[in-house]
């Protein structure tokens, strides 16, 4: 686990040990949670904080169920559904990034131009993304299977061909994309195109949610100040962190990502924008599930998609007032 409360604020005695398990390394796509440890306001609601990393041969997610995290984040909604197909008793309880970053890529000085235009285009494609969003671009934009080539997170392929896309992170790979090749390629957000998942998603067990409430009330409030604090403030201290904790991180890209968040709107928008970073609405993940079920990627009435979420820990506009002290109208995104 790494030591991340060398930098933190010190807490009372007797505050409550919590643990947050990341579906990936340290990265600015999850600085909301280092900032609200780093300035301390975990601390200042009893919560000892630590954060355990994920990582492509780190798979936390079982640590929730048992025990041995009481938060974890979830990538998108697809797998909050999984576990109530199975029987697990957790629940999503704040959704950070209202729209998911989740992207295709191509070639500034390539052929491909347009969303139309992808549908014909070579596609480099991972495994997890050909079995959850590509049932989607297939079922309902009309793209083509056989027009998928395996991706390993290598982009030479890419790079090589010019008339090829590739599958990304709005927040990641269209800077190392720049990087490579000199130009700024054609980013193609899902979430412009109908794709409606919610991502960076916190979620809980149903046993603190019903026998400790306050404690679940506490972590999402730090954590949405948190948000609030690293869009906007000072977040030096969390990048500290972050750096630590991930050596493979660059402030290079820490500032590009911090940059695209903002840009695309993905953590303040939406219902955000007067519920508060975080905000949930029942009906939009409800709205998801039919869609994921046309896709083919659930069956009719196999699960009940409202038991994949609880809202009532958010929409309640916290941090909007921090947001306003950070953030002066002129700028207001």
């Amino acid at each position: 686990m790494p030591l991340l409360l060398a930098l933190a604020p010190l807490v009372a005695s007797g505050a409550e040990k919590v643990t947050l398990a990341l579906n990936w390394k340290a990265q600015p796509e999850l600085g909301g949670f280092y900032q609200a440890l780093a300035a301390g306001h975990y601390a200042q609601r009893g919560l000892d904080v630590s954060i355990r990393v994920g990582g492509p041969m780190v798979n936390n997610r079982p640590l929730l169920p048992v025990g041995q995290a009481e938060f974890l984040i979830g990538t998108n909604l697809i797998p909050a559904f999984d576990v109530v197909k199975q029987g697990i008793p957790t629940r999503v309880v704040a959704a950070y990034f209202q729209r998911d970053p989740q992207c295709l890529i191509s070639h500034a000085d390539g052929p491909v131009k347009t969303w139309d235009d992808l549908r014909q285009a070579p596609l480099l494609l991972g495994a997890p993304g050909r079995h959850s969003f590509f049932l989607w671009l297939e079922t309902s934009q009309g793209f083509q299977r056989s027009l998928i080539r395996p991706y390993n997170h290598n982009l030479a392929p890419f790079l090589v061909h010019k008339d090829w896309a590739v599958q990304g992170y709005a927040t990641a790979e269209p800077r190392r994309i720049l990087e490579a090749s000199g130009k700024e390629p054609n980013v193609f957000l899902l979430a412009d195109h109908g794709w409606a998942s919610y991502s960076t998603l916190l979620e809980t067990r149903q046993d603190l949610i019903d026998k400790r409430p306050e404690l679940v009330q506490a972590f999402v409030d730090a954590s949405t100040i948190g948000w609030y604090e690293y869009l906007y403030g000072d977040a030096a201290e969390a990048n500290r962190l972050i750096l630590a904790d991930n050596r493979d991180m660059t402030q290079g890209q820490i500032d590009y990502s911090i940059a695209m968040m903002r840009k695309w709107g993905l953590v303040d928008s939406g219902a955000a924008l007067t519920g508060g970073v975080g905000a949930l609405d029942s009906e939009r993940v409800t709205a998801f599930f039919d869609a994921m079920t046309a896709a083919g990627l659930f069956k009719p009435g196999e699960l009940d998609p409202t038991k994949a979420s609880d809202s009532r820990f958010v929409n309640r506009g916290v941090g909007l007032e921090r947001r306003a002290e950070l953030l002066p109208a002129s700028q207001d995104n």
